[in-house]
């Protein structure tokens, strides 16, 4: 049983554990339920790591799931009161979108993230004037919590540069999205900048997708693939104006991946991504 990770992975973790369990006792969920008095949908959530628990059910669930090895349970155990801590996010939880907590907690403990953007720059690499022009059109009305979730934005970039092993990020971008002014032409060009340089450091690579390309199997939209340390399941990550998707079977992984993979095989490679960046930054300078 793997145990390594921040606050939120030990959650999925733990729920993890606790469902394996529950279905080596040949227990239902509606079982645990009945037995903890509470609702089906909250066991549900404890499993997927999406609520949390208190320790002496987690106690009362071990024994009753037949849990007799000490050592056993002072793991699980263990594994609750670490998932029990706060990470730097919850400073933000007031202005946070639904979902964007669990987000922030699985890209702190990330060891790799893979993902594709079609309409905007990926999040870690904004500059703060971009990220204030691209959350204000989303909440124009809000100015106090804009200004905080772009704290929040900039403060997750340093993932790229943590020590000593930074976030591996490799984001395959639609062309569209760099030629779309975001906060205006000055704001664009120092963004396209900005990407220009942090592209150059070792663990950030970005392709660029040409328009020209025509279709190709992510239109249906973004996503993100959260790769952690051996043994912790890959987290596919998905958002929507209707919502935050995590998925983490196998199936929908692997096809999620074999996405990704195809996109890669159709962009150009990395290291055209410079020339183009120039050129975008010289058409956006004269428009």
């Amino acid at each position: 049983m793997a145990t390594a990770g921040g606050p939120t992975v030990r959650r999925r973790q733990l729920g993890a554990e606790l469902r394996r369990l529950r279905e080596q006792a040949g227990r239902r969920i509606e079982d645990v339920a009945t037995h903890l008095e509470c609702s089906m949908s909250k066991i549900s959530r404890v499993e997927t790591g999406q609520a949390p628990i208190k320790a002496r059910d987690v106690r009362d669930l071990l024994e009753w799931y037949g849990v007799a090895d000490p050592q056993h349970v002072e793991t699980v155990m263990q594994i609750h009161k670490d998932a029990q801590q706060q990470g730097w996010w919850a400073h933000y939880g007031d202005v946070l979108p639904s979902g964007m907590a669990t987000y922030a907690g699985l890209e702190a403990d990330a060891r790799v993230l893979r993902s594709y953007e079609s309409m905007v720059v990926h999040g870690l690499l904004q500059t703060e004037e971009y990220a204030h022009a691209v959350i204000s059109a989303f909440q124009p009305n809000r100015p106090d919590e804009t200004d905080q979730l772009v704290r929040f934005r900039k403060e997750r970039q340093a993932l790229l540069t943590r020590q000593p092993d930074p976030l591996e990020l490799w984001v395959v971008m639609e062309e569209s999205a760099l030629r779309r002014p975001v906060g205006g032409k000055e704001v664009m060009t120092a963004q396209l900048r900005h990407l220009a340089e942090v592209t150059t450091l070792p663990n950030v690579t970005l392709q660029i997708m040409p328009t020209s390309k025509g279709a190709h199997p992510a239109l249906s939209g973004a996503f993100s693939l959260l790769e952690f340390e051996p043994h912790t399941p890959t987290v596919v990550y998905v958002n929507s104006m209707a919502g935050n998707v995590y998925l983490e079977k196998e199936r929908d992984v692997r096809s999620f991946i074999q996405t990704f993979d195809l996109l890669r095989a159709a962009a150009p490679d990395p290291q055209e991504a410079a020339i183009l960046l120039e050129q975008l930054t010289r058409e956006m300078q004269d428009s």
